[in-house]
């Protein structure tokens, strides 16, 4: 979740290593690093080392830190150990491979041939990772009463300066409380201590019932990614006149030397985070608010790949292709309205969700100059999309007043359509790219993202649907 840190425990084991001792089988070791920026490598783990094996299943686990919002950029190393020096230079190197964290706890088995350089396969050698979060996923859940008590306080009563009174205490057990999971209820004496020590006559200060008792299990973020659930992300851009003439250096679409503008690094930098999470890479991506040719009418929902019937981006290179081809054959127009685009993902969202299972959840990122037009109608959009598996970003470029937009977002309170109806769950998050200018380009997706975990968890639970394939529950 937002704020939280997760962590991953990645078991591997390896196929057909090189043999690089003459007389015996190599002894293999793994060894894991992550990207710490600047082109450098920083060990987190490494596993034991397992003698005389080409065929390793290393026992000792690599535990990494996981956060959703953030490319983690992983290397797995494997080595051939014989001596004892920590230090892996003086040890042959077998392969490894590179990836991110995110592709590892979206495959349910990661799988890859070993490379002796990137991109060079090291012609033998096959590493298998997979991922387990570190947590206890069980929850205790009690039905309680008291009768009985002093009547000194109320039950559960807290005093507004924060001078509460103690009624009493007892201890107790899971062991016992089981004994409430058949239908009959458990019953403690409340003990206050100073009143036991004062008064000989003291017997208790109440009765404390336990009803009922039951452990049931609390899906984690990524208990359902581990499961199957596979995120949809869909790209809407706003191609109103307000972002001036493309052609202009001072338009927010013009592309500068460097072949970025503050619509490309949107793009990039929340879409090269989510998509490890889809599997087939193949991204919708529309545009609004531009006249499209040839009949030049005003267009609130067209394929940015000119493709209505396939508006589908192979990866998030294929949304920038299909962005800068399409750019010079639009007439930037208006209004900006939200809405269609909106409506169009609830659909796909909406259908999905028949389905009843925890299978596809839809991300849609807008990103904008400006204010909204169509604010009621986008408002109703949202507030139905909340009943779906879905979540919104909007980004907010250039230097407008996005005050419509922070009311979208609904951190200030519930968002409520114009007929007074809230939404179901908070799905939006707005942020001015403004704020970004400055800062690294990871920035911006760790902040627009940090939310979509709990909004994905929050969605399943409500429904009550469990992943698809629910983690294997641990014994009590």
């Amino acid at each position: 979740m937002a704020g939280c840190v997760t962590r991953v425990e990645l078991s591997v084991s390896c196929w057909s290593l090189l043999e690089r001792d003459l007389c015996s089988k190599s002894d293999p070791l793994c060894v894991l690093l992550q990207d710490v920026g600047g082109g450098q490598w920083a060990e987190l783990d490494r596993t034991e080392r397992i003698k005389n094996c080409q065929n390793p299943e290393f026992c000792k686990k690599l535990v990494v830190d996981y956060y959703f919002e953030k490319v983690q950029k992983l290397k797995f190393g494997v080595y051939d150990i014989d001596n004892k020096s920590f230090d892996l230079h003086d040890d042959d190197y077998l392969g490894g491979v590179e990836c991110t964290l995110g592709q590892v706890v979206s495959s349910s088995v990661f799988t890859r041939p070993l490379e002796l350089k990137q991109g060079k396969p090291a012609g033998k050698g096959t590493i298998t990772i997979s991922a387990e979060e570190i947590k206890d996923t069980r929850v205790v859940c009690l039905e309680i009463e008291a009768r009985s008590l002093d009547k000194k306080v109320q039950c559960a009563d807290h005093d507004s300066d924060g001078s509460h009174d103690l009624i009493g205490t007892f201890e107790t057990d899971l062991a016992q409380l089981q004994g409430a999971a058949d239908g009959s209820p458990v019953e403690f004496e409340c003990i206050h201590p100073e009143k036991k020590q004062k008064k000989k006559s003291y017997k208790h200060s109440g009765i404390f019932r336990v009803k009922s008792f039951k452990i049931e299990t609390e899906y984690s973020f990524l208990d359902y990614i581990m499961g199957g659930c596979q995120i949809n992300f869909t790209v809407g851009v706003d191609f109103t006149g307000s972002n001036g003439d493309p052609r202009s250096p001072d338009s927010l679409h013009y592309i500068s030397p460097d072949g970025t503008n503050e619509y490309l690094i949107a793009i990039w930098s929340v879409g090269s985070v989510v998509q490890d999470y889809d599997t087939d890479k193949l991204f919708p991506a529309f545009g609004f608010g531009a006249q499209v040719p040839p009949s030049w009418q005003v267009s609130h929902e067209f394929a940015l790949n000119f493709n209505p019937s396939n508006p589908y981006c192979q990866g998030i290179q294929g949304i920038v292709d299909a962005y800068r081809q399409i750019l010079p054959q639009l007439r930037l127009y208006g209004p900006t309205n939200f809405s269609p685009i909106i409506n169009h993902v609830a659909r796909f969202a909406a259908h999905s969700a028949q389905q009843g299972t925890a299978s596809q959840y839809f991300i849609l990122l807008i990103i904008t100059d400006g204010e909204i037009t169509d604010l009621d109608q986008t408002r109703q959009a949202i507030v139905d999309a909340s009943k779906l598996p879905m979540s919104i970003i909007i980004v907010g470029v250039g230097e407008a007043d996005f005050k419509a937009m922070e009311f979208l977002d609904g951190d200030d309170g519930v968002l409520k359509s114009l007929t007074g109806e809230p939404a179901a769950r908070d799905i939006v998050q707005f942020v001015p790219f403004r704020q970004f200018k400055t800062a690294p380009r990871e920035a911006l997706s760790q902040v627009v993202l940090a939310e979509v975990p709990k909004q994905l968890v929050s969605y399943y639970k409500w429904q009550g649907w469990p992943p698809v394939k629910p983690p294997e529950v641990k014994a009590m």
